[in-house]
């Protein structure tokens, strides 16, 4: 792969926040930049900006002083599109709209020559939509940076329809060459990040509208026990209800209403009141000089049991049983059955496997966790069945753990698990569709949306069919086709089974070998 050279020219039409920050990417770089906008003035005024930011940061040391004279001379705006003829690359950052798109890219490719790049910016219009009607589509395609460009690493590479290999290669060489982390991915609905990344907003805001908890302890469960840096009700306050819930309907309608993208009615109701977040003074939460931040709900103090019995393997909560010998608390193991911690009063501890709590007699359900050790909080779901002792117990021996402990409704799937698991079931069927590597999706999410670890590693770390399992139980709780396991789920759990019986097989044969031996 070929990187654009550092003597070409770079050109950004659009000289808003996302232009001027992938203009400053490039002129750092090493690149003669070239600003357009259709208000002249505007472009002129985003020169100053970049201009002013490179001097801040020569001030502030973070950048050399003859590098920064040297880049604050490279960098000039232009009156006419005609002035980007020499570009090699072409980026565009205006308004999300097609017909402005595609008349702005049938001008420039009058303009210049058809072996440089045409790229577009835009995070939610197809990419082979926008590319139509071109006399070289090949050379067109996606160049997705994240708010702010500068500073945020992660760059989707999007390949529409008729985009030439070779092009898309050229692209993701020069991005990778600007210090960018660049990932490929085909032209699709959202691309990676808006695409995987819906269930984390909407599992919370369906756990909601269920009445299962409040926003503040939703947030407060997947940042402490999920390991999200923040929560999906303070994340879209910050981002805007408004262009949240946009992003939201605009994948539900490129996958033609799939119940998998269905947009929340709650935070519909939000943003026809009003209330797009922090903008506007109030969204999920309350904002201002004398807003107080809601607390999530925190159970009081209560005794930990001295013995438990854990009876068969916790799975992805195994770590649990290190934690409780750490803290005094006497576990005896029972190798078959289960998988579930016996209290003493006779109920059972049980991680969230997507069925509620009323289904059985005496019954806490436990999330789950990215880290039990980590984890400062845990969230159990119980249902009127359960007992106050069984859930005073569960309390006590979390709280002896040294976790804050947040009691919620009889959810199926609870919080963080059903969240993780559609996740993950979105991403293995992105892999199978051809949208992206597993390796991608999972470096786009934690750089792109920060989460704790990519849904692919979270798969493996899980268990190939625990999502699988989970998913099918969530279902047939709540039929209609959103929890329906993806046919690419159900493959990779299948092939970990015949896997994991082949492993036995081995292991069988194995032994039966050393018993020969002996005898």
């Amino acid at each position: 792969m070929t990187a654009i050279e550092r003597s070409r020219t770079v050109a950004v039409v659009g000289a808003g926040t996302m232009g001027q920050g992938i203009a400053q990417v490039a002129l750092l770089a090493g690149h003669r930049v070239l600003i357009y906008d259709i208000n002249a003035l505007l472009a002129a005024d985003a020169v100053g900006f970049v201009q002013d930011r490179v001097e801040r940061m020569a001030a502030k040391g973070r950048l050399d002083r003859a590098e920064a004279e040297d880049a604050i001379d490279r960098i000039a705006s232009a009156a006419e599109l005609a002035e980007l003829a020499g570009a090699a690359l072409v980026v565009e950052a205006v308004v999300e709209d097609v017909t402005v798109k595609r008349a702005l890219f049938a001008a420039l490719e009058e303009v210049v020559s058809p072996e440089a790049l045409l790229a577009t910016n835009t995070s939610s219009l197809s990419v082979t939509e926008l590319a139509a009607g071109l006399a070289h589509p090949g050379r067109f395609l996606g160049l997705h940076f994240f708010n702010p460009a500068p500073l945020l690493p992660l760059v989707e590479v999007v390949s529409g329809s008729a985009t030439d290999p070779a092009a898309a290669d050229r692209a993701y060489a020069t991005v990778l060459g600007w210090g960018k982390t660049p990932v490929r991915c085909a032209d699709t609905p959202g691309f990676i990040v808006n695409r995987i990344a819906r269930p984390f907003y909407a599992e919370a805001f369906a756990v909601y509208e269920e009445q299962g908890a409040d926003p503040a302890t939703i947030d407060a469960v997947l940042r402490e026990s999920g390991g999200f840096k923040m929560g999906p009700f303070a994340l879209t306050d910050l981002i805007g209800q408004d262009v949240n819930e946009a992003v939201t309907r605009s994948v539900w309608e490129s996958f033609f209403r799939s119940p998998k993208f269905t947009p929340s009615l709650a935070q519909r109701r939000l943003v026809q009141s009003g209330r797009l977040g922090r903008k506007s003074g109030h969204g999920w939460y309350p904002y201002g000089p004398d807003a107080k931040a809601p607390a999530p709900h925190t159970a009081g103090p209560e005794d930990a049991p001295a013995k438990v019995t854990v009876v068969g393997d916790l799975g992805p909560a195994a770590g649990l049983l290190d934690l409780l010998e750490e803290a005094g608390i006497e576990v005896v193991d029972v190798e078959h059955g289960g998988p579930y911690i016996q209290l003493p009063g006779e109920g059972q501890l049980v991680l969230a496997d997507g069925k509620t709590a009323i289904e059985f007699a005496d019954v806490v359900y436990f999330d789950l966790a990215f880290d039990y050790r980590d984890a400062t909080r845990i969230a159990l779901s119980v249902s009127e069945d359960t007992s106050e002792r069984t859930l005073a117990e569960a309390v006590g021996l979390f709280q002896k753990l040294g976790k804050k402990v947040s009691v919620i409704g009889d959810v199926p799937g609870m919080i963080v698990a059903r969240t993780v698991a559609m996740l993950i079931d979105l991403t293995a069927d992105a892999v199978a569709r051809g949208v992206a590597g597993a390796e991608d999706i999972d470096t786009a999410m934690r750089l792109g949306v920060n989460y704790p670890a990519g849904p692919a590693e979270w798969h493996d770390r899980l268990g190939r069919d625990w999502a699988y399992d989970l998913l099918h139980h969530l279902d047939e709780r709540c039929p209609g086709g959103r929890y329906a396991p993806s046919l690419a789920l159900y493959k990779l759990g299948y092939a970990a089974g015949d896997e994991d019986e082949a492993a036995d097989e081995a292991e069988a044969a194995d032994a039966d070998d050393e018993a020969g031996e002996t005898e």
